[in-house]
């Protein structure tokens, strides 16, 4: 089975999705499309802005989940998936592309996320952190442990956690991380402490949005961050989405568990690599490939 899966914040590169604007008449529209719905012309970041302007939340996540909606849209016929899942944000890339949500629903819904997110750490300060060569128990015991809220927040791959919560409570985790034998615990350039409590705000602002949202029936199941499993009904989907937020993205459990119910290759869609290495990490002569124009 062919899995496809689209990547979250961090993916971003400046001049992403240059190629469809120029090479595609129906990627141009889309990305013109998107420029009047967000109010601003988002492709001048993408294509030729800073890293810091395009390093802003309420900028990453629309650029990053309109590089890899638009390039599924154009890929064609080739863009076939049995499965789908995406990253924290790539999950709404993922909703678009197996047909739950509409272009432009998703692209606002897109857009209110990352407004309520920023919106959520600027009240207050917070931070994540990766924690690399410790098994996830351990981890979640170390947060356990600390006073303060410090959380689980990415189960990237088997021996990487990043941890998310307020500052005093990441950077005590890490220095129990290291004396407890993690071969890195490295604070992350973030914008605050996503996927934990600290959003809360923003997930609330969310829901709201996501309830007055049509969610249509999936053309095949996506695999959901909050339970790692195959879901097709589109109110548990609306559920799940909106919990995500506050909840930890389970995505070791996701490439287990996408493995287990026949997925023999994985595309990602979108801005660089992290996910293919991240399931190369599970099974490292699992078939994984980037989604290209020339797959059109």
């Amino acid at each position: 089975m062919k899995a496809y899966v689209f990547p979250g914040q961090g993916a971003q590169f400046v001049g992403m999705g240059k190629d469809l604007y120029e090479t595609s008449n129906e990627a141009k529209e889309l990305f013109e499309k998107a420029n009047k719905i967000l109010g601003f012309r988002i492709t001048d970041i993408m294509f030729e802005g800073t890293d810091e302007e395009l390093k802003e939340t309420k900028v990453t996540q629309p650029a990053i989940f309109l590089h890899s909606v638009i390039l599924s849209k154009v890929l064609g016929d080739s863009f076939q998936p049995e499965m789908v899942a995406g990253h924290s944000l790539g999950e709404l890339s993922a909703l678009v592309a197996n047909g739950v949500l509409e272009f432009e629903d998703g692209l606002k819904l897109v857009s209110k996320r990352a407004l309520a997110m920023q919106k959520a750490c600027e009240t207050q300060k917070s931070t994540m952190a990766a924690i690399l060569g410790l098994d996830d128990d351990v981890v979640e015991g170390i947060c356990e442990e600390v006073e303060g809220i410090v959380v689980a927040a990415n189960y990237n791959c088997p021996g990487q956690l990043v941890i998310s919560g307020s500052f005093e409570a990441v950077n005590q985790a890490c220095e129990l991380a290291t004396e407890k034998g993690a071969r890195r615990a490295l604070l992350l350039p973030v914008g605050g402490a996503f996927h934990s409590p600290l959003m809360e705000p923003a997930r609330e602002e969310l829901a709201a949005a996501i309830k007055n949202t049509t969610f249509n029936k999936p053309t095949c199941p996506v695999y959901q961050n909050v339970t790692a499993s195959a879901v097709v009904d589109p109110e548990e989907i609306k559920k799940n989405l909106i919990a995500q937020l506050t909840a930890p993205v389970r995505w070791t459990q996701t490439m287990h568990q996408m493995i287990a119910d026949g997925a023999d290759s994985v595309t990602e869609v979108g801005p660089g690599k992290v996910l293919q290495g991240l399931f190369k990490k599970v099974d490292r002569k699992f078939a994984t490939s980037s989604a290209t124009l020339i797959e059109a």
